[in-house]
This record gives structure tokens, C-alpha cells and sequence, in this order.
């Protein structure tokens, strides 16, 4: 079976548009996915370094939207406007990041991912605030999570280090964009690939791994 380590953060656009093509594809040829946190700011001062204030960081994301909007099946998913019109401040997708693993404890790899695709999509397209805890375990608890559990999860030293574990995987394998795709050991991917890009380059390590059987 062929292996895929997925490196996302829950506020990256064009994670938005690789998860649900990933999902068919995984589908499609039976492929693992092992989900890793990418975490591009932790807090407002990683942002204010990144991008020179919050209201910086706002507008220059929001242009990163407007570029995945472009390319997405669906445009209507990414809600710009509506985000550009809310009072509170960009967030970092480190607490997301908590309670995708934290689902993850609970339910495995698919229970990150029905969570992570959730808060993207409260995110995203209904302009909710993902960096707000309560927010998230609202998120959890519309996916049928227990929220308490999810909550006790995000503040445990086991879940803290997973994500630390997982950002310290992605500077070991010289990660420096997402969404980023590790097939197999052996080949990072560090794009935003279509369907057909990623079916086709799927296939090709399926071959190659059933000459060397």
C-alpha cells in the first residue's frame, strides 16, 4: 500500500483545495494518508513577524484566497469578502492544529481528517474564528466529537508533542511549503496538485512498487 504523509495547516487555502481531491484520489487507489501539522504561525506575534501586523497579515492572506479561489471546482467555498468583514483578528492555525490531533487520539487518521476538513470549511467559507477554542470544540462537537473530551485532549502533554513531533518531521524532511505530500519514504511533493496531477503521479509509485514485488 502506498503511503502518503499529508503536511497541512487549517488556515492554508491551498490545503483547502488539496484535502478533498486527496480524499477522492485516496479513495480511488487505497492509499494511507497520515495526517501532519504544519503549523505556518503559532500566535499574533509569529504573524506580526511574518507579515509586519495583523491587519498585514489579514490582507495578505485574503490575496492567498483570492489565488485559490481561482483554482478551485467550487469558488463559492472560499467566502473573502465575509472574512475580510469580521472584527477579529486573523488567526493561527496552531489551536486547530490541537484539536485535529486531539480528534485524531480519539478516531485515528479519519478522525483528523473529518475534523480538519471542518474547521477549513468553518474557516474558509463560513468565516468563523478557528484560533478561538470554544469555536473549535463547537466544530468537534457538530462532527459528533465529544467536545469535553477534545478539549481535555488540546491542553495534554500527548497532543502538544504530537504536533510538535509533526512540525519537527517536516523540518527533518526540509518542509518548507504547503500543502506538501511525502509518498512512500521516498518523494516530497510541494504543491497544489489537481486530481488528474496527483492520480497520475499516485499511479506511477503503485507501478513502481508492484516491479519491485
Amino acid at each position: 500500500m502506498i503511503r502518503v504523509e499529508f503536511f497541512h495547516d487549517a488556515v492554508c487555502g491551498w490545503c483547502y483545495l488539496q484535502s478533498p481531491r486527496l480524499k477522492v484520489v485516496a479513495q480511488e487507489l487505497g492509499l494511507e494518508v497520515i495526517h501532519r501539522a504544519f503549523v505556518l504561525q503559532r500566535n499574533e506575534q509569529e504573524m506580526v513577524a511574518r507579515f509586519g501586523s495583523m491587519q498585514g497579515a489579514k490582507e495578505e492572506i485574503l490575496r492567498h484566497w483570492q489565488a485559490c479561489q481561482r483554482q478551485a471546482e467550487q469558488p463559492e467555498r472560499f467566502n473573502i469578502e465575509g472574512m475580510r468583514a469580521q472584527p477579529f483578528n486573523y488567526p493561527s492555525g496552531y489551536q486547530a492544529a490541537l484539536a485535529a490531533k486531539s480528534a485524531e487520539k480519539l478516531q485515528g487518521q479519519q478522525g483528523h481528517w473529518v475534523l480538519f476538513d471542518a474547521i477549513q470549511t468553518a474557516h474558509l467559507r463560513d468565516n468563523r474564528n478557528i484560533g478561538d477554542q470554544p469555536t473549535l470544540l463547537d466544530i468537534a462537537a457538530e462532527q459528533g466529537f465529544d467536545a469535553g473530551e477534545i478539549a481535555r485532549l488540546m491542553q495534554s502533554q500527548d497532543v502538544i508533542k504530537a504536533v510538535e513531533l509533526d512540525n519537527a518531521r517536516a523540518r527533518h524532511l526540509q518542509v518548507r511549503s504547503i500543502p506538501s505530500l511525502y509518498i512512500n519514504d521516498s518523494t516530497l511533493i510541494s504543491s497544489t496538485l489537481t486530481q488528474g496531477q496527483m492520480r497520475s503521479l499516485l499511479n506511477q509509485e503503485i507501478t513502481q512498487l508492484e516491479a519491485t514485488v
